[in-house]
C-alpha cells in the first residue's frame, strides 16, 4: 500500500492521518511537538470509536492507529510518495519545513499543501519539484467530509492532478479543481463572512448566537460564520485573513481588532475551550 507522509499533528493533520489509516494505508505523522503527538493519538483513538456509533464502518481504534506511526524525525518521511503538509498558515515555517522534504524525499513524491490560504505556486517555488506540488484544502472535521477543495498551481502538472484526484478518491473524498491565487474559493468568500460577523459582534449590533442563528434559519447554512471561526480556530482565522490582506493589498481583509484581541487573550474556539462560545 502506498505510503502517505503527513506534516504536523494538530487538528487538521490528525483527521488527514485518520482518513489514509482507515482505508489501510501506511501513514507517518511528523511534528515537532510530542505533547501534540500524544494528543493526537487520543483524538484518533477517540474520533475512529465516536464514527463507528454513525457510520457502522467497524473499523477498530487500536488497528487504525497501528498503521500510523508518530514521530519527530522527519527522515521518517524520506519513503512516502505523497505528502499533506499542515503546518501553520505562516510562509516562514512553511518554508523551513519545505527545504526539509524538498531533500529527503525521493524526487517522484508529490507534496500536498492543506492550506486555506497560501499560494501554490509561492510553495512550489521553495521546491526542485513545482510539477509535484499542489494544494489540497481540507476540511475540518476531515474524517466526516466528503470533499476537498484541490488547487493547481502555476506549474502543478496534469499527472499530478489525477493522481491526486484518484488518490482522495481512494479514501471516498471528491475533488474540485480550482486555480491558484490566495484563498482560492472558499476562504476568499468564507473569511469575508466570519471577519465582518466579528465586526457585527464588537459593534454591538447582534450577539454571536444570534448572527449564528440569522445564517442557519434564515440561509439555512448548517453553521453559522462564527461557529465556524471557533471550530477552524480563531489564531488561524486571524493568520489566514493577514495572508490575504497582504497579497491582495484590499482593505476588505482587514482582520478585526476583535478577532485579535480575543487571539491575544487565549480564546482560540474549540481547541482551547473558549471563542465566541464556550465548549
Amino acid at each position: 500500500m502506498m505510503k502517505i507522509g503527513v506534516i504536523g499533528a494538530g487538528v487538521m493533520g490528525r483527521g488527514v492521518a485518520q482518513c489514509f489509516a482507515q482505508k489501510e494505508f501506511d501513514v507517518v505523522v511528523v511534528d515537532i511537538n510530542d505533547e501534540i503527538i500524544q494528543e493526537a493519538k487520543e483524538y484518533i483513538f477517540n474520533s475512529v470509536r465516536f464514527q463507528a456509533f454513525f457510520t457502522k464502518t467497524g473499523d477498530n481504534p487500536q488497528s487504525v492507529l497501528e498503521r500510523i506511526r508518530f514521530t519527530t524525525d522527519y527522515s521518517m518521511l524520506g519513503s512516502s510518495e505523497f505528502l499533506v503538509e499542515n503546518v501553520p498558515e505562516k510562509l516562514d515555517i512553511k518554508k523551513e519545513v519545505y527545504q526539509k522534504i524538498d531533500f529527503i524525499c525521493q524526487e517522484s513524491s508529490v507534496f500536498a499543501v492543506n492550506t486555506s490560504c497560501v499560494s501554490i505556486t509561492k510553495i512550489a517555488s521553495l521546491t526542485k519539484r513545482p510539477e509535484r506540488v499542489i494544494g489540497t484544502h481540507f476540511m475540518n472535521p476531515v474524517p466526516l467530509t466528503t470533499t476537498v477543495e484541490v488547487i493547481r498551481g502555476h506549474h502543478t502538472s496534469d499527472e499530478t492532478i489525477q493522481f491526486t484526484k484518484d488518490l482522495m478518491g481512494s479514501i471516498g473524498k471528491e475533488c474540485i479543481i480550482v486555480n491558484d491565487f490566495p484563498g482560492f474559493v472558499s476562504n476568499r468568500i468564507s473569511h469575508l463572512f466570519m471577519n465582518e460577523a466579528a465586526f457585527v459582534v464588537q459593534d454591538n449590533v447582534a450577539c454571536a448566537s444570534d448572527v449564528d442563528d440569522i445564517f442557519k434559519k434564515c440561509y439555512g447554512h448548517k453553521m453559522g460564520p462564527l461557529e465556524t471561526a471557533d471550530l477552524i480556530g480563531l489564531d488561524t482565522v486571524v493568520d489566514s485573513l493577514k495572508v490575504l490582506y497582504d497579497y491582495y493589498e484590499d482593505s476588505k481583509f482587514r482582520c478585526c481588532p476583535l478577532l485579535k484581541k480575543m487571539v491575544d487573550a487565549g480564546l482560540l474556539g474549540k481547541k482551547t475551550g473558549e471563542g465566541f462560545y464556550k465548549y
